[in-house]
């Protein structure tokens, strides 16, 4: 009896050993960032810069793969059912960790118990934008217009953030903008150019190019302060409401199952760069604010926000099921 709780004491002790030296050991090979949207968009944006200074940092390749389907869902399957040791992380966002668990009825995994929250690495605003010869150019011209008549919006697809955003307006407003739902951004923004529907809430990555080319017009920002790199544009709340602070998170998750000594080893490493002037400086072109936490803080953040979006997604009545 002794010699079986002294036998499995020290394979305990030899457990706790490796796992310490594996996270000392970490990485010792390539590490894949999986974005599970498609090149071009805020989590894209954000998850290559990242990857440049990881890489540097851990003098191992850090490489980004895009896995886009069916609202985020195909990727973060990819790396819910990935080998739990460090080296395939998601990067993810509160429209797919935190929306798509209300929004689908059924999920292949949890968003909680099947992802470790690794680090947080950004906030970022979304933007009301239209064309840049609309006659609407303030919140104050939007309200007055949709008051008036009917004008549309675009999102990426039913539950998307840029669909609840529209409806969360509505709400704060007292209006009733028309949601018109695309199989992705791109199309949404292609027929906003195209003069088929008047709006759309939109990440400022997204369209940072097209605001400095003066094609699409930026109305306001859906967080309650200003950007600091576009801080012409005035924020929802200081154009009369507000209560309203929209400012999506950005981060990084694991398996559930990687060893907590390779997670707080990457959180460290990750709130080392993103202290740095360069990243900061990169980050505010985009748009983004640096946002540190530890593995622990990140995971209530995402708790908190499962909870806030699921009654968002609940009163808008939005399902792609």
């Amino acid at each position: 009896m002794f010699k079986k709780i002294r036998t499995f004491t020290a394979l305990v002790a030899l457990a706790a050993v490796a796992a310490v030296a594996h996270a000392q050991d970490f990485p010792n090979r390539p590490v894949k960032i999986l974005v599970p949207q498609t090149p071009g968009g805020a989590s894209d944006a954000l998850a290559r810069i990242m990857a440049q200074k990881l890489g540097e940092k851990w003098g191992q390749p850090v490489v980004v793969e895009n896995r886009a389907g069916a609202g985020g869902n195909v990727g973060m399957e990819v790396v819910a059912t990935s080998a739990a040791d460090g080296y395939t992380l998601l990067m993810s966002y509160v429209g797919t960790h935190a929306i798509n668990g209300a929004l689908y009825k059924k999920l292949p995994f949890d968003p909680e118990k099947d992802f470790a929250p690794v680090a947080t690495l950004a906030t970022l605003p979304f933007v009301v934008v239209t064309k840049a010869d609309s006659p609407i150019r303030t919140i104050p011209d939007l309200v007055a217009a949709a008051k008036k008549g009917q004008l549309t919006y675009g999102s990426a697809g039913n539950g998307s953030v840029n669909h609840l955003l529209g409806e969360m307006f509505n709400s704060a407003a007292g209006v009733k903008l028309v949601h018109v739902p695309y199989r992705g951004a791109a199309p949404a923004m292609q027929d906003l150019m195209g003069g088929q529907i008047q709006l759309v809430f939109t990440s400022l990555p997204s369209v940072s190019g097209a605001i400095k080319q003066n094609t699409l017009h930026p109305i306001a920002v859906t967080s309650a302060k200003r950007a600091a790199s576009f801080s012409t544009i005035p924020t929802i709340a200081e154009s009369g409401f507000k209560d309203f602070d929209v400012n999506p998170w950005f981060g990084l998750f694991a398996p559930a199952k990687v060893p907590p000594q390779v997670v707080r080893k990457i959180n460290a490493d990750v709130n080392e760069i993103l202290k740095s002037k360069d990243v900061i400086d990169k980050f505010s072109a985009q748009g983004a604010e640096p946002y540190l936490t530890d593995p622990q803080q990140f995971a209530n953040v995402l708790r908190a926000d499962i909870v806030k979006w699921g009654q968002v997604v609940r009163a808008s009545g939005a399902s792609v099921d």
